[in-house]
């Protein structure tokens, strides 16, 4: 389908394209995508609802309280849409294992479904609406997460940013808004969108709220322009909008680029470890090497990874304090997965953290930036590792795409795998078989209060 939208502003364009876009255009593979994109988010929030952040959010949303409108995913019990949105886009967010696009350097998973499954639960859509609406939320995450990187990206959290306008593109689809109101909805979403790295100073809580807010204050803005509220027309590309206001530099073409043509959530990638994905390239190649060439742990020496200036930025944290810190060192992480051969939610414990093997290996890795691997980022987000064995012998390889790309697929009934074992100690192995067997023809389901019922206590 080619879409041209001729003599409307940018924010214009957007929101026609929302609004104009139907079910019948989502060939069985977006279809199919959506589904597992939903799963794998289901996934993360299970795993992240009994986790201390996680805790706290939902004590608070149970404080506040709501009309029962929307399911929350750790108890199965409704709330405000507006609550659930909140507590479920926070959760997904905790375990670092939701799904992420490497050119937006966006998790789009934790903004965008929260918000949209939030939305249908309140009006009583069933799964193919859900899954169209997750569709245009991620393409609108996404690409306006492309126009602002790499900028934007040094001081803001481009999943609470960026996924602000998806979540609000998502829910207003949901709410059957018009191409107006839609325009007001992204409005009142850009105003509201923000989220800055300094909670990586403290390894704080911080990162959950970024996606929680996002969902929130996407959804609160498609409800507030479905009775008439009034937001910026031009938010995006505006002399006091969004790109204006948080990128140095930008390209607002890559919003409207093929927009129609090519679904963004076909670029997704799906996370295998439990850590930040500028971690993966180096521990999939660490696995490689130590399986490969039988390595003991005993046997390591030291370890050299060369990668890309903003892995450092964001995991180059050679001192991780906390097991959430960990998870953004690539130094603990490579480590970590020499010795276990796996970096996975149960490998990421107090015990690992201050394991004085680990921790030893640790100060023996050197990071370095590499001109040719910075130059193939953000499009490949490549690692090169060195490891040297006490024998004095090195082994090296290196990757250009994470296990998860689409260039490096994980297969449908791997992550089906992946849901089961975050899902079942929170629901059990007869409920997460009949939850997968729902979650399979989606598509199908007139109400999503199907699906959600498999979550109450």
């Amino acid at each position: 389908m080619s879409t041209t939208f001729p003599g409307k502003t940018l924010t214009g364009k957007v929101a026609e394209y929302v609004v104009s876009t139907g079910y019948d255009l989502l060939e069985a593979p977006v279809v199919e995508m959506a589904k597992d994109s939903f799963m794998d988010w289901l996934g993360s929030a299970l795993a992240g609802s009994s986790q201390p952040a996680g805790m706290i959010m939902l004590g608070v949303a149970e404080e506040l309280g709501g009309n029962p409108q929307a399911t929350l995913v750790p108890t199965g019990r409704k709330t405000s849409a507006t609550n659930a949105a909140l507590v479920n886009g926070g959760i997904s967010h905790i375990v670092e294992l939701d799904d992420v696009h490497k050119a937006s350097i966006l998790h789009p998973g934790a903004p965008v479904i929260p918000a949209a499954l939030a939305a249908a639960e309140l009006v009583g859509a069933g799964g193919k609406d859900l899954l169209l609406a997750i569709v245009l939320g991620y393409d609108v995450a996404i690409r306006i997460g492309e126009a602002v990187t790499p900028a934007h990206y040094y001081y803001w959290h481009t999943t609470a940013t960026c996924g602000t306008f998806g979540a609000a593109a998502a829910a207003g689809k949901l709410l059957g808004l018009g191409e107006g109101a839609m325009v007001h909805a992204l409005g009142s979403a850009g105003t509201q969108a923000a989220g800055l790295w300094e909670f990586l100073a403290d390894g704080a809580m911080s990162k959950h709220l970024h996606p929680g807010k996002s969902a929130m204050n996407g959804l609160l803005s498609a409800l507030l322009a479905r009775k008439g509220f009034t937001g910026a027309s031009r938010i995006l590309e505006g002399e006091r909008g969004f790109f204006k206001a948080t990128a140095a530099a930008y390209d607002e073409g890559k919003v409207t680029r093929d927009l129609g043509e090519r679904f963004k959530v076909m670029e997704n990638c799906f996370k295998i470890h439990a850590s930040c994905r500028h971690t993966h390239h180096a521990i999939d190649v660490v696995l490689e090497l130590v399986g490969r060439n039988d390595l003991r742990f005993s046997q390591i020496e030291s370890i050299r990874v060369g990668t890309y200036q903003i892995a450092l930025n964001i995991a180059g944290n050679h001192q991780p304090g906390t097991v959430y810190a960990a998870k953004f060192s690539l130094p603990f992480c490579v480590s970590l997965a020499a010795k276990h051969q796996k970096a996975g939610l149960y490998q990421f414990t107090e015990e690992a953290l201050h394991d004085p093997e680990i921790r030893g290996l640790m100060s023996r890795v050197e990071l370095s930036v590499d001109p040719e691997l910075e130059a193939r980022y953000p499009d490949q987000w490549p690692a090169r590792v060195d490891i040297r064995t006490r024998d004095g012998k090195t082994y090296s390889a290196e990757t250009a795409y994470p296990k998860g790309d689409p260039e490096n697929p994980v297969s449908h009934a791997e992550l089906q795998e992946k849901f089961r074992e975050l899902a079942s100690p929170r629901l059990g192995v007869s409920r997460v078989a009949g939850l997968l067997d729902v979650m399979e023809r989606l598509e199908y389901v007139a109400d999503m209060t199907e699906v959600m019922r498999w979550l109450l206590t």
